[in-house]
């Protein structure tokens, strides 16, 4: 994907998203949001994302209270192998942004790495891809080499993620004009309705 896409993934989930699962298979690790500002919204279904990074990947928690971070002690070493949900809102996305990651350093006080990289360090990343997610609690770095997005039907490429960016706003908009006829807890609660004084 394209700056300009990862800019948008930013965007469909620095609202309202939520970091809902953990998993590491050797060396792949997936995380998916719900909540994310993608497809046309239904009441029964939070519409999820998932991130997988590949090939050499790792993944740092940044935390102050080890009960934070809590998910990673099921970490089966000898299998490589994590399964586990969760349920964090996101304050923060960023891309490949060292000058972001740095700000880790200073706001927590622990960091704890998994990774099948025998040498790798959180201060010297090498791998061509990471993302940073931030929660109230707690900070995530994780990234590898390669990084794919996929919704529950297909992978995205920069293409889908607009159709699916743009098919969201248009539905947020329509919600809008008819919303004192039908109220959908999907929009109404949503920080767009919220203007700021």
């Amino acid at each position: 994907m394209n700056v300009r896409s990862l800019k948008l993934i930013r965007e469909v989930m620095i609202n309202s998203s939520k970091l809902t699962s953990v998993e590491i298979a050797q060396d792949s690790i997936y995380l998916e949001f719900k909540d994310v500002e993608l497809g046309v919204p239904k009441e029964s279904e939070d519409f999820p994302l998932t991130v997988r990074f590949a090939v050499d990947s790792f993944i740092t928690a940044f935390y102050n209270n080890i009960w934070d971070i809590d998910f990673l002690a099921k970490y089966n070493f000898k299998n490589q192998i994590l399964s586990e949900e969760v349920l964090y809102d996101i304050v923060e996305v960023k891309f490949i942004d060292f000058e972001y990651l740095n700000t880790f350093f200073y706001n927590f006080k622990k960091e704890k790495t998994i990774s099948v990289v025998d040498d790798f360090d959180i201060h010297n990343i090498r791998n061509d891809f990471f993302m940073l997610i931030e929660t109230k609690d707690m900070a995530i770095a994780v990234g590898g080499n390669q990084m794919d997005f996929f919704t529950k039907y297909e992978k995205l490429d920069d293409a889908s993620l607009r159709e699916l960016s743009n098919q969201w706003m248009l539905s947020f908009l329509k919600y809008h004009l008819k919303r004192n006829i039908v109220k959908n807890p999907v929009f109404e609660n949503h920080p767009l309705m919220y203007t700021k004084k």
